[in-house]
């Protein structure tokens, strides 16, 4: 490059347009978008996109959004919670139908990410749909050779709000590298013999896995969620170069 030349321009990731290929119903208040991108690299487990709505008179919002699917899937999943009074939920889970285009880019982000060259043991640690990143770790886990050791502690406010419910039960079933845990915070069936309450440093000291073992956390949920959960990480004396966070909070939705 010579004296006269300008610098290169930084690498942008383009917008592009996807095909909702279905819209499967998770929760009362969340929906799953399966998309087929028109050009599509690839992701790491982890990793998340944005979405862009253009009204016509060419409003436009943008929003965020987790990567459920395991990078070895064809197609692209994002899970998307209702935000009451939001710009972009409502319309992705009320309006949006198979077969609609939607407009993207990504994949974004590269510290909070998983993939099996990283190895293991992994403790996975969600609040309320802090889950979809990590499901896509547990799904491309799932696809890896040999049994990595993981662990998934999921505080949901009952078993009815949790995300991906029936297929992590059977992982939990027919795995016996992974081990699985639900904090129930405000309702608990009959009967219920599990955890009764957020996530706190007895429920963590029994099930993570021993700091001895140098474990990997990756925490997802709401910023007092994620901040709480890693100080007692910290307390527990695991390290905190090992512990990984993505949060979210308030937001339009």
């Amino acid at each position: 490059m010579t004296a006269t030349e300008a610098p290169p321009a930084p690498n942008k990731i383009a917008w592009q347009v996807a095909q909702v290929e279905a819209v499967v119903t998770e929760t009362s208040r969340v929906k799953s978008l399966v998309l087929q991108p028109a050009h599509w690299a690839g992701h790491r487990p982890g990793q998340h996109v944005d979405i862009r709505l253009t009204a016509d008179d060419g409003y436009q919002a943008e929003r965020s959004y987790s990567i459920a699917s395991a990078p070895e899937d064809k197609l692209l999943t994002l899970t998307v919670e209702r935000v009451d009074d939001g710009e972009v939920s409502p319309y992705l889970l009320d309006e949006l139908r198979v077969g609609d285009p939607l407009e993207f880019r990504g994949p974004i982000g590269g510290h909070f990410v998983w993939t099996r060259g990283l190895g293991g043991p992994i403790c996975l640690i969600a609040g309320g749909t802090g889950i979809t990143p990590l499901m896509a770790m547990l799904r491309h886990r799932e696809r890896s050779p040999g049994g990595i050791p993981a662990l998934l502690l999921y505080s949901a406010r009952s078993l009815a709000d949790v995300v991906y419910r029936e297929e992590l039960d059977a992982t939990a079933r027919r795995d016996n590298d992974f081990r699985l845990i639900y904090a129930l915070t405000r309702q608990q069936p009959d009967h219920w013999t599990g955890h009764r309450g957020r996530i706190d440093k007895t429920l963590l000291a029994d099930h993570c896995f021993p700091p001895a073992q140098n474990p990997m956390f990756y925490i997802c949920g709401p910023t007092a969620f994620v901040e709480n959960v890693s100080s007692l990480l910290v307390d527990l004396d695991f390290n905190p170069l090992s512990i990984k966070t993505e949060r979210f909070g308030p937001s339009g939705g």
